[in-house]
């Protein structure tokens, strides 16, 4: 998805400009100017379609959404589970709440499932606090 938004976004923000150049003498610089504007939104609404992603490292676990980023340590994850007929995971974290992963979207299938297995199988290994008066 990343791919494919980005590319359809340079290519809108190209066309407009493109547009904007070849109009007919009798068309204002103003509206030039709101065709390229009208590019430069329709690539905004892609960057927010094309950003979110897992990144899971050593020590944590970042989630960019649409519009939000939030950066988790592993033990705050609970856990991470994609229900049948949702369009997203969704990670139950410590605190009670939960957070959607948009990152992995269940319309990629196979690759989705895999994508959601790695991560369980990271957080299974990572994750676990330790117990409370238990070794250190």
């Amino acid at each position: 998805m990343r791919i494919v938004g980005y590319a359809l976004a340079a290519l809108v923000v190209v066309t407009m400009v493109a547009l904007a150049a070849v109009l007919p003498d009798h068309w204002r610089l103003s509206d030039r100017l709101g065709l390229v504007a009208i590019g430069a939104v329709g690539a905004g609404v892609l960057h927010l379609l094309a950003r979110p992603r897992l990144v899971a490292t050593e020590t944590r676990v970042t989630v960019v959404n649409s519009i939000r980023t939030h950066v988790l340590e592993w033990p705050e994850i609970i856990d991470a589970r994609m229900p049948l007929g949702e369009p997203w995971p969704t990670v139950d974290l410590a605190d009670g709440s939960t957070l959607g992963v948009m990152g992995i979207q269940s319309n990629d299938g196979a690759r989705a499932r895999q994508a959601l297995e790695d991560f369980q199988r990271l957080l299974h290994s990572r994750g676990e606090a330790q117990e409370p008066g238990g070794p250190r």
